[in-house]
């Protein structure tokens, strides 16, 4: 029977031939549109400017609210300006207003005033040296499995993160959607390749 199954598998990427699942990386912004995306609060906080999700003005979200997420893995290419502040949540909600109140935070600043810099976990995990510079691309990789979050930037891992028992607050692993921020009127951030594996 052992034997059957390990052929069965040869076989099956042989051929190339078996069903793609959710362990393959896949697009979820098709660089044109915001298919699969809502925003909140300003309906001019992010548009698509030269196939990116582009956040200008005040605070604002964009959630991408085709699916709940559990264990994930997301990648992300990101460029912040100089002074720009961002972040990415994960495991949060569309809320029509206001700071996401459920979920994590991963932060996107560069040189902002906010000592916490890019690829902190927000009030959490604090890092006062940004792992990205303002205005050049690095892309953004979260990981997401069980209560442990692993993040890098620039395939370097940042640190892991595990989540200790009996946490019941709404910023908590959990499960839900994911959003991007548009801080103040002073930031100006890019997303694209905005890649999703479950």
């Amino acid at each position: 029977m052992k034997n059957a199954l390990c052929l069965a598998v040869v076989t099956c990427l042989a051929l190339g031939s078996c069903a793609v699942g959710d362990d393959e990386f896949r697009p979820i912004f098709d660089g044109k549109t915001l298919d699969g995306w809502k925003v909140n609060e300003s309906g001019e906080g992010f548009k698509v400017e030269d196939g990116t999700i582009t956040g200008r003005g005040g605070r604002c979200h964009i959630f991408y609210v085709k699916e709940e997420l559990k264990d994930f893995e997301l990648k992300v290419d990101v460029k912040i300006n100089d002074g720009g502040n961002s972040g990415v949540y994960f495991h949060t909600a569309y809320q029509q207003e206001g700071w996401p109140e459920a979920g994590h935070e991963v932060q996107v600043n560069a040189t902002h005033r906010d000592p916490v810099k890019t690829g902190s976990l927000y009030n959490l995990v604090k890092l006062f040296e940004s792992a990205g510079k303002p205005d050049e691309w690095f892309t953004l990789h979260i990981a997401v499995k069980g209560e442990t979050l692993r993040v890098s930037v620039n395939d370097k891992v940042l640190y892991e993160y595990v989540q200790p028992p009996g946490v019941t607050i709404p910023r908590r692993i959990n499960q839900g959607v994911i959003a991007f921020q548009q801080h103040d009127p002073g930031s100006v951030v890019h997303y694209k390749n905005i890649l999703l594996k479950k």
